[in-house]
C-alpha cells in the first residue's frame, strides 16, 4: 500500500518565475527541491565549474600536496590503494592519471572483495612493503583503518587517506571522540574540522580535488585534468551521492564530456551496452553503464574495470567492454534467481508475519546479497536482510525504508555479530550460523515500527491537468537535470481519469499502453513499464483511477507526440 500526498511549499513563483525566465510550474518545482534564495536558484539553474570551492580549504589538502610534491620529485613509488566499487575504481583511475601526468613512479592496488573484504588490510600493507612501496595513497576507504594505517607506519609507510566516508567515533557521556588514522595526512569533507563548505562529495571528487590541488601546486596547468570529471560524474551517480550543490555541477559538466569521451574504454562499453551517446544521461551511468563496472569487483576483480578505464587500443577495449557486460548479464541472472528464491521462502513460511525480513540464502553469491536485499525492501516495503553463507561462518547485507534506522537498531543486538557496520540505510554484518535465527527473532522483536510507517510514501510536486502538458514543458524540465537521488524527476498526479483501450507491447510484454481521459474531454496518451499484468487488471476492473505520471515526448517513424509515462496508479 501506498500514501500518497502533494508536496505543498510556499513561495512567490511569479516573481522567481520572472526573475529567472522560466515557468511558474518550473518555480514550484524548484522551491520542492529545498531550493531557497537567489544564490540558491542561480546555482542550481546555472551552477558551472567556477562555482566549485577550492580544494585546498579541505583540511590536511596542504600536506598531502606537499607531500606528494616531494616524493614526485624524489621519485619515490608511490601506490593507490582503492576500493572495488564503481567509486573506487573511478577514484583509483583519477589519482594514477593525475600522478603520472606529472612523472610520478606510481602503480595501483585494490582489495578482492571476498578475500580481502573492504580497505586496507594488512595484507595489503605487507604487499606494499614487499614491493618496495615508499607512499600509500587511499581513495574511497582508509578513514575507519586506524590499526592498518599504525601498522603500515610502523613498517616505515608514508600514507595519505584521501576517503569520504564518516569518521568512526566513540560516546561516551553524550559526548563524541572521533578516532581519526595516524597518517600523514588525511583528506576527508566528514573530519569535524574540515572546513571545506560541501560535505556531500564521492570518493572519486575527493580524489579529483587532490589532483587538480597538486597540479596548481607543482605549476601546471589543471585545466589538464579537467577531462576525469567524467569519472567523477560516474562515480557520483554509481555510489549513489546526491545530486545536490557541487556534485549537481560535476555531474551535469561530466555527462557532457561523456556524450564525446575520448576515453576508449568507456566509449566501447557505451557502444556495446547500446546506450545512444548523444543522450546519454544519469539514468544510463545509475542502471547500465555502472552496474557493469561494479559487476567485475561482485564476480572477479575490480582491477578488471580498472583496465578497462586504462585500455589504450580500441581492440582491449572491446574486448574488456564485452566481459564487463557478460559478468553483468550473469551477475542479473543470479540475482533474478536470488529474488525469486527469496520471494518463495517468505511467501511460504511465517517469515510474512515480520516486519524485518531476515532471509537466509546459503548458496547466494555474497557479493550480491545487497542487490537482493534492496529488491526484497522494495517489493514489500520493509526493512529488508539477505544473509549468504560465507567462508567463516555467515555473512549479509541489509537495506532499509526511510523510518527504520537499521544501523541504530543493529547496535542494539551487536552481541550477535562478529563484525559490522552501516548507516541508517543500508549495513553489512558477519555472524555464526547457529546465531541467524536469533538475529532474526532478536532484530524483530526490537523493531517498533507501526503500521503507518510500513505504508510507502509517493511524494507529488503537483496535479498538473492535461492542457498544461507540453512539449515546451518536457523541454523546460530538462533544466532540471541530472535526476536522481536528492533531486528527483518531477511527479505530477491525475485524479479520475478514465482508461481508454489499455493493451500491454513488447517481445517481453513488458510495456502497457493507453489513453486517459479527463473530465474535461481531454485526452493523453500514456505508457507504464511496472508490473504491467497487474496495472491491466486493475485498469480494467476500475476505468476510473488517479495516476502520478511525468510527461515525455515520445519519437516514432519522425513524428513527435507528448505522453505521459504512468508511475503509480490508484
Amino acid at each position: 500500500m501506498e500514501r500518497w500526498f502533494i508536496t505543498m511549499k510556499k513561495a512567490d513563483f511569479n516573481g522567481i518565475a520572472e526573475k529567472y525566465h522560466i515557468s511558474p510550474i518550473l518555480a514550484r518545482l524548484i522551491r520542492n527541491r529545498d531550493i531557497l534564495g537567489d544564490d540558491a536558484v542561480e546555482l542550481y539553474l546555472n551552477g558551472t565549474i567556477a562555482d566549485l570551492s577550492d580544494g585546498m580549504l579541505m583540511k590536511d589538502m596542504d600536506r598531502a600536496v606537499e607531500i606528494l610534491a616531494e616524493k614526485i620529485r624524489e621519485e619515490k613509488p608511490v601506490r593507490i590503494i582503492g576500493d572495488y566499487d564503481i567509486d573506487g575504481v573511478n577514484a583509483t583511475y583519477i589519482l594514477q592519471q593525475g600522478l603520472s601526468g606529472l612523472g610520478a613512479d606510481v602503480d595501483t592496488d585494490i582489495p578482492d572483495r571476498i578475500r580481502d573484504g573492504y580497505g586496507l588490510n594488512i595484507d595489503l600493507i605487507d604487499r606494499a612493503v614487499r614491493d618496495g612501496i615508499d607512499t600509500i595513497i587511499t581513495c574511497d576507504n582508509g578513514i575507519a583503518a586506524a590499526e592498518e594505517i599504525a601498522y603500515g607506519k610502523d613498517h616505515g609507510l608514508t600514507i595519505i587517506v584521501t576517503d569520504h566516508h564518516k569518521v568512526p567515533y566513540t560516546e561516551m557521556n553524550g559526548e563524541r571522540k572521533y578516532i581519526l588514522p595516524r597518517a600523514d595526512a588525511v583528506v576527508d569533507p566528514h573530519q569535524p574540522d574540515c572546513p571545506y563548505p560541501f560535505k556531500g562529495l564521492c570518493g572519486a571528487a575527493v580524489a579529483y580535488k587532490l589532483v587538480e590541488a597538486l597540479y596548481n601546486v607543482m605549476q601546471q596547468d589543471p585545466e589538464d585534468v579537467d577531462y576525469l570529471m567524467e569519472n567523477v560524474a560516474i562515480a557520483t551517480v554509481g555510489d549513489v551521492m546526491d545530486l545536490t550543490g557541487e556534485n549537481r555541477i560535476f555531474v551535469k559538466q561530466g555527462l557532457e564530456m561523456l556524450r564525446r569521451t575520448r576515453n576508449p574504454g568507456l566509449k566501447a562499453l557505451i557502444e556495446c551496452t547500446g546506450i545512444d551517446a548523444e543522450r546519454l544521461n544519469a539514468y544510463h551511468i545509475g542502471f547500465i553503464l555502472g552496474p557493469c563496472i561494479n559487476a567485475s569487483g561482485r564476480l572477479d576483480t575490480a582491477k578488471r574495470a580498472l583496465e578497462l578505464l586504462n585500455a589504450r587500443t580500441r581492440r582491449d577495449a572491446v574486448m574488456l567492454a564485452e566481459d564487463l557486460k557478460a559478468l553483468n548479464d550473469s551477475r542479473k541472472e543470479m540475482t533474478e534467481r536470488g529474488v525469486e528464491e527469496a520471494v518463495q521462502m517468505i511467501e511460504t513460511t511465517s517469515l510474512k508475519e515480520d516486519k524485518v525480513l531476515v532471509v537466509y540464502l546459503p548458496d547466494c553469491h555474497e557479493s550480491i546479497a545487497g542487490i537482493i536485499a534492496g529488491r526484497i525492501r522494495e517489493r514489500y516495503y520493509r526493512p529488508a536482510f539477505v544473509l549468504t553463507r560465507a567462508e567463516d561462518g555467515v555473512k549479509g547485507s541489509g537495506r532499509s525504508i526511510e523510518t527504520y534506522d537499521m544501523f541504530a537498531q543493529m547496535c542494539m543486538c551487536r552481541a550477535l555479530f562478529t563484525k559490522f557496520g552501516g548507516h541508517k540505510l543500508a549495513a553489512g554484518l558477519s555472524l555464526k550460523e547457529e546465531n541467524v535465527e536469533r538475529f532474526r527473532r532478536t532484530i524483530n522483536e526490537l523493531c517498533n515500527l507501526s503500521e503507518e510507517d510500513l505504508l510507502e510514501k509517493v511524494s507529488i510536486d503537483m496535479l498538473l491537468p492535461f492542457p498544461y502538458i507540453t512539449e515546451g514543458l518536457v523541454e523546460e524540465l530538462e533544466l532540471l537535470e541530472p535526476f536522481g537521488k536528492g533531486n528527483q524527476r518531477p511527479l505530477f498526479a491525475g485524479k479520475d481519469l478514465r482508461v481508454i483501450s489499455p493493451r500491454i507491447f513488447g517481445k517481453n510484454r513488458s510495456v502497457l499502453k493507453c489513453r486517459l481521459k479527463d473530465s474535461q474531454g481531454n485526452q493523453m496518451d500514456a505508457v507504464y513499464f511496472g508490473d504491467v499484468e497487474d496495472c491491466l487488471r486493475e485498469m480494467e476492473r476500475k476505468q476510473v483511477m488517479s495516476f502520478t505520471y511525468y510527461p515525455s515526448v515520445n519519437e516514432y517513424m519522425g513524428r513527435r507526440t507528448v505522453q505521459v509515462t504512468i508511475v503509480n496508479y490508484q
